[in-house]
């Protein structure tokens, strides 16, 4: 991923356990159970959780090559309830609120096609 970026893992933690409280059932489930696991959350952290909030906050100032390029090198299969874990981010949610203010809309809707596409089946 291109630069440098520092992000608390801790917040990012509270922010994914404040969001399972909220998921449905049969997500909350499936993703608490899961998360529980320390190299399953190792994993969702290093691979899909991180990687989301530098794009969220290094994104806004790619320019469109490199934002393209991140995208497409960012390859990750999420399953439903990750990607339920994950869209408040890129919607605006908590902390998190902040890195994505100045974001176009157009890459915000890149980033939700990317949850929603890139599924394990």
């Amino acid at each position: 991923m291109a630069g440098l970026f520092s992000f608390p893992q801790a917040v990012l933690e509270k922010a994914i356990n404040k969001r399972i409280m909220t998921l449905p059932p049969q997500h909350r489930d499936w993703f608490a159970e899961r998360w529980l696991q320390k190299p399953y959350k190792k994993s969702f952290i290093e691979k899909k959780a991180m990687p989301l909030v530098i794009f969220l906050s290094k994104g806004k100032s790619w320019d469109d090559t490199v934002f393209a390029e991140e995208m497409a090198a960012w390859d990750v299969k999420f399953y439903d309830a990750e990607a339920e874990v994950l869209r408040p981010f890129v919607d605006g949610d908590g902390l998190l609120q902040l890195m994505q203010k100045n974001m176009s809309t157009e890459r915000l809707q890149a980033l939700r096609d990317k949850l929603d596409t890139q599924r394990h089946v």
